[in-house]
């Protein structure tokens, strides 16, 4: 192989593998309003339109998110822009599990929690966000997205194991759940895997500016500008590793 030869395939970005595609139900975990639709929403759009179900679970309602903003008037406010930022998307059950947003701890106190909802909900595909202390680079992540993506990892095993957290069966009456097969991690800079995004791009950015109230205090820009820009550039940016298609990527973990 010549030197040429080499330079050249070191310049062909690895492609990314198709999402599994052989699951009905879906179950998505993240700290606070806006998380999932920062980018996983143009597939949530696909696979709703695919008559798959998905289901949202937030940690919190957000309320430490808005600095103009008391978090009593704040949390009932996003919560109302996440419902209807789902509904964009198809997805009809939207659940708060009431930690406090920005100090939400990484423990068995959350991973009870989310095992509790993994049980309710019965998934085969768990989504969650980026739970390294950085988004790939010098731009740190929050304690809130690490504490609950990690949680999150933790418990689709928690939710299998009947002598973990015993009392979600005495108290709640629900049964253990081991039938989670991938946990797939979205806002990732190691992803392994992705789903077209091109029917779900529009929807995907009038679902996030359904977060209006908290776009409007984070950025001068005009919203929809502000959507549209974010949500096409990172799909497109994705594009020459998914077959020249717009993508949203996951770091997938096989179960």
């Amino acid at each position: 192989m010549t030197e040429s030869q080499t330079a050249a395939e070191a310049a062909v970005p690895a492609q990314l593998a198709r999402m599994p595609e052989d699951w009905r139900r879906a179950l998505a975990v993240v700290a606070h309003p806006d998380d999932l639709e920062y980018g996983c929403a143009a597939a949530i759009a696909g696979w709703t339109d695919a008559g798959r179900e998905v289901a949202y679970v937030l940690a919190s309602r957000g309320e430490a998110g808005i600095d103009t903003l008391d978090p009593a008037a704040c949390a009932p406010l996003r919560e109302r822009e996440q419902r209807a930022s789902a509904a964009v998307v198809g997805v009809e059950t939207v659940e708060f599990l009431d930690h406090r947003d920005g100090v939400i701890e990484y423990g068995t106190a959350l991973r009870r929690d989310i095992a509790a909802a993994i049980r309710r909900h019965r998934p085969e595909l768990v989504i969650t966000l980026n739970h390294r202390d950085t988004w790939g680079g010098v731009a740190w992540n929050t304690p809130d997205h690490v504490a609950v993506g990690r949680a999150t990892l933790d418990a689709a095993a928690d939710a299998g194991n009947r002598w973990i957290f015993p009392e979600l069966i005495e108290e709640q009456g629900l049964e253990p759940w081991d039938g989670v097969r991938w946990v797939a991690v979205a806002g990732t800079s190691t992803p392994t895997h992705a789903v077209d995004a091109t029917a779900g791009l529009d929807r995907s950015v009038a679902s996030l500016l359904e977060h209006r109230t908290y776009i409007e205090a984070l950025t001068d820009e005009e919203p929809e500008e502000y959507c549209r820009t974010f949500l096409m550039g990172s799909a497109r940016a994705l594009a020459p590793r998914f077959g020249g298609r717009p993508a949203v990527a996951f770091e997938v973990f096989a179960r």
